[in-house]
C-alpha cells in the first residue's frame, strides 16, 4: 500500500490541504477493469468511534502523561451520561465521586496544615534564637516536628498524590468529543464552548480583549477565594503567601476561555473543597 502524499497548494491565494495517493502506472487491456481500495477516515476525533473502527486510529487522541487514568475517566463519563442523559450531570457526579475518594487525603493534608499553623510561634522563636547557628536551628526544628507528630511535607504530599487524578480527568474532558454541542442547564448550551453569559470583553482591553465572560468562571473564582481564606495559613515565605492570594484571580482569568465542561468540573471541586474545609475546621476546633 503506497503512502499518502500531503501537500498544501494555493487556492484563491490561500493554502488548502491536499491528500493524494500515488499509484504505479497500469496498462489495461480492452474492457479490463482494475479497482483500488483505499481506506481512510475523515471526521471528529471521537475516541470510542475510533476504537470501534480499529487500525489504531484511537491513538490519535492524546490523553497525556496519565493516559490510563484519563481513559478510565472517559469511560466513567460515558457511563454516567448513559444514566443521566446529560453530560453536565455526568461531570458533576464524576467530580463528586472523585472528591469522596480523595477525602481521606484531604483530611490528612488539612490536619498537617493546622498543626503547622499551631507551631508557627515556636518555630519562629527557634529561628530567632539560633539564627547564627543553622545546624542547631535545624536540629531544634526537627525536634519540634517530632514532638507534634508532623512534618513540613505533611500538608503537601497528600495534595501531590491527587495531581495525577486531577490531570487525568482534566485531559479526559478536554478530549471528549461528545461534549461538542452537549447542553447542560439554563444558559449552558454547549459544554465544549466557553461560558459567554455576560458577553465578551471589549477589544480595547490589553491581552483580554475579546475574552468571553461567563458566570461559571466568576463563581469558581469566588469559591476558590473563600476556600483560601478559610484554609490554615502556615506562614513562611511572604512572596509565596502573596502568590497564593492571587491564585483565585489568576485561575478565574485563565478559565474564562476554557470550555464550560472543564470549568464545571473545577467549580464542583472548588465547592467541595470549600465545604470540606469548613467541616474539617469545625471538627479540628471541637477536638482541640
Amino acid at each position: 500500500r503506497d503512502a499518502l502524499a500531503i501537500a498544501r497548494p494555493g487556492v484563491d491565494g490561500k493554502e488548502a490541504p491536499l491528500l493524494t495517493i500515488p499509484f504505479d502506472t497500469v496498462m489495461l487491456a480492452p474492457r479490463e477493469t482494475k479497482t483500488w481500495r483505499v481506506e481512510f477516515y475523515i471526521g471528529p476525533k471521537d475516541y470510542k468511534l475510533l476504537q470501534a473502527l480499529g487500525s489504531g486510529l484511537d491513538r490519535s487522541v492524546d490523553f497525556g502523561f496519565f493516559s490510563p487514568l484519563a481513559k478510565l475517566a472517559d469511560s466513567a463519563l460515558g457511563f454516567f451520561h448513559e444514566l443521566t442523559g446529560n453530560y453536565g450531570f455526568a461531570i458533576v457526579i464524576l467530580s463528586i465521586l472523585l472528591q469522596v475518594m480523595l477525602t481521606p487525603l484531604s483530611w490528612k493534608s488539612y490536619k498537617a496544615m493546622a498543626v503547622m499553623k499551631k507551631i508557627q510561634p515556636e518555630m519562629q522563636a527557634i529561628q530567632a534564637r539560633y539564627k547564627n547557628d543553622p545546624k542547631r536551628m535545624n536540629t531544634e526544628v526537627m525536634e519540634l516536628y517530632k514532638r507534634h507528630g508532623t512534618n513540613p511535607l505533611g500538608g503537601c504530599l497528600p495534595m501531590l498524590l491527587q495531581i495525577p487524578i486531577f490531570f487525568a480527568l482534566f485531559t479526559a474532558l478536554r478530549n471528549s468529543w461528545p461534549l461538542h454541542g452537549a447542553p447542560f442547564i439554563l444558559w449552558i448550551k454547549d459544554l465544549s464552548a466557553p461560558d459567554t453569559l455576560f458577553g465578551h470583553l471589549p477589544e480595547v482591553i490589553p491581552l483580554l480583549g475579546g475574552t468571553a465572560v461567563g458566570l461559571l468562571p466568576l463563581v469558581m473564582g469566588g469559591v476558590m477565594f473563600l476556600q483560601q481564606v478559610m484554609s490554615p495559613q502556615t506562614g513562611g515565605d511572604p512572596a509565596q503567601a502573596a502568590m497564593m492570594k492571587w491564585m483565585p484571580v489568576i485561575f478565574t482569568f485563565m478559565f474564562l476561555n476554557f470550555p464550560a465542561g472543564l470549568v464545571l468540573y473545577w467549580l464542583i471541586n472548588s465547592i467541595w473543597g470549600f465545604a470540606q474545609t469548613m467541616i474539617l475546621q469545625k471538627r479540628t476546633a471541637a477536638q482541640s
